[in-house]
Order: structure tokens, then sequence, then C-alpha cells
């Protein structure tokens, strides 16, 4: 084994360097890492020299990798975790361990999620912390950079390689209305096309799969509201002739709201299946792997 360069180097500012690509801010760098910015900027100057290469160079965004930055990157996104749990040891043990997670999960699957959650995990993982964070248009992009370490979103067909995922549960549309709102069990399609609806934006600004399924058939609803939050919208339904388009479970969530009532969908929009994301550095790494096992519980809890 050639480990001549090894033994010269400093493995600390590996995990500086890794943090500091993350962030592309010394400030945050060095919060997070509890250093002080000079100290973070003498370790960049430190690897610079170690590869002879600026690694980071500063923009008016932030710190920006070069090509050989870029590489290095994602050779310490795959090895630091390695290198973390072949010091820590092979296994996990939420009881005794601290850690953390950030999960990235839509407005619909952190209210059906989070509170499974916390009544049957958090009362046993006492070590554990979690923080769940809306979904945003650069979580795809988060997990590949380590900002976060799961997400949680219906299967819409595009998530990027080389993102791994499991199905988590299977997921139907039922429509929202008001209480008094004309309709019988199911709503036809010819009704649904008809009548005016409240949006969510689930991702970039729309709530894709209703819209997928419509444009399959060349329709088009008419959307004349669109809130960020399930919650928030279904407030809205009541006294209104407005429809509201959401995943089953959410709706029954709310079924004891006497002022709406919730109806099938048409059958031209189809179900879809609940997806958890994560990124393959993290596959073998115990803690995500016991992470993965909880939320993989979860599914099987509110599936049942």
């Amino acid at each position: 084994m050639r480990v001549t360069q090894l033994r010269q180097a400093d493995l600390n500012l590996l995990v500086v360097f890794s943090v500091l690509a993350e962030e592309r801010n010394v400030s945050r760098a060095a919060k997070r890492l509890l250093l002080s910015q000079p100290a973070v900027s003498r370790a960049l100057q430190r690897m610079r020299e170690t590869f002879h290469d600026d690694l980071l160079v500063r923009t008016a965004k932030g710190y920006e990798p070069t090509p050989q930055g870029e590489r290095v990157l994602r050779e310490l996104e795959i090895m630091l975790p390695k290198l973390d749990r072949l010091i820590s040891g092979s296994t996990f043990d939420p009881v005794t361990e601290h850690c953390s997670f950030r999960i990235a999960a839509t407005d619909n699957a952190t209210s059906i999620i989070a509170p499974v959650l916390c009544r049957g995990v958090l009362p046993m993982a006492r070590q554990v912390r979690f923080t769940f964070a809306s979904w945003r248009g650069d979580a795809f992009e988060d997990l590949t950079h380590g900002r976060l370490d799961l997400a949680l979103i219906g299967d819409e067909g595009h998530v990027p390689s080389p993102l791994l995922t499991e199905v988590i549960y299977e997921e139907e549309l039922v429509c929202i209305v008001a209480a008094d709102a004309p309709y019988q069990r199911q709503l036809t399609l010819k009704q649904y096309l008809a009548a005016e609806h409240i949006g969510v934006d689930v991702s970039e600004g729309t709530q894709h799969i209703p819209e997928k399924r419509l444009a399959a058939y060349g329709h088009r609803r008419r959307t004349v509201i669109t809130l960020p939050y399930f919650g928030a919208a279904t407030r809205c339904v009541p006294g209104t002739p407005l429809i509201l388009t959401a995943p089953r479970r959410f709706a029954k969530a709310e079924a004891e709201n006497r002022k709406i009532k919730v109806l099938k969908a048409p059958a031209e929009l189809t179900g879809f299946k609940y997806l958890m994301i994560w990124h393959p550095r993290v596959n073998t790494d115990a803690a995500h792997a016991w992470l993965r096992g909880e939320i993989r519980k979860i599914g099987k809890v509110i599936s049942s």
C-alpha cells in the first residue's frame, strides 16, 4: 500500500473542505464546524497547498469549486461517511448515540409521517434529533451535497440519478368539497373539469400529480387559487363551490370537519406511490439505514 502522501496529510482538512464546499461561505462553515473563520480560511489554504489547486474560488454567490475541487468533493462524499463509520463502529444505537437527521418533505408527507414518528420513534430514540424542511426545488441537489439526509415526495418520475428510492406507501387522490356541494360519492371527469379548483404548491409552484393525470387526457383544470399547504387549502373549501384534490390519507385526517365532505376523484385521477429518496454514499451507513428502517415501518403502519 502506498501511503507516502497520506502520512503527510491532515485528514481534518478534508472535513473542513467538505463543509466549506457545501456551505460556499466561510462564516456558515465555521459555525457548523465550531471553528473560527480564520481557522477555516487557513485550512482551505493548506488544502490548496496539498492539492496544488485553488479548489474553491470566491465569486459573487460565494465560493465555487474548481474542476479539481469538484473531483475532490465527489470522492469525499463517498469516503468521509465510510471513514466516520469505520472509526465510530458499524452499528447504530438510537438510545445512546447522538445523531441528527435533516429530512425534506412535502406538506402532505410531513402531516402524515411526522405524527407517527413523534409517537412511535422519538420515545425510544432519545438521542436522535429530526429536522423536517419544506420541499424545495433544490432538494435533490441538497441530497447530493449532503445538506439533506432524506427526502419524502410522491413519485413523479423525475428523481435524478444516482439517487436511490424506495416506495414507503401507495396513495390515492380524493376530492374535498363543501358539505353542501351537490356532488355525490364520486365526481365525474366532466364535473371535475367544469368546476373551479384550489391548487396546492407541492413542488415548484404546482400540484404535479393531478395536473399530469389530466394532461394525459388532454385536459387542464381551472385553478383559481394556489396555496402552500393542504391544511390551509382545506379551510378555504367550506362556503365555496371550489374543489380541493388531496391525498386520501390527508383527507381522512380532516374527515371530522363537518363543513366538508370527501368524495372519490374521477377515475382518470389514478393514485401514486410515495417515495423516500437518499444518496448512495449513505446507503450502508448504519445510522442512515436505521432512519430508513423507521420510515419504512411508519409506511407500513399508515398503510394498515
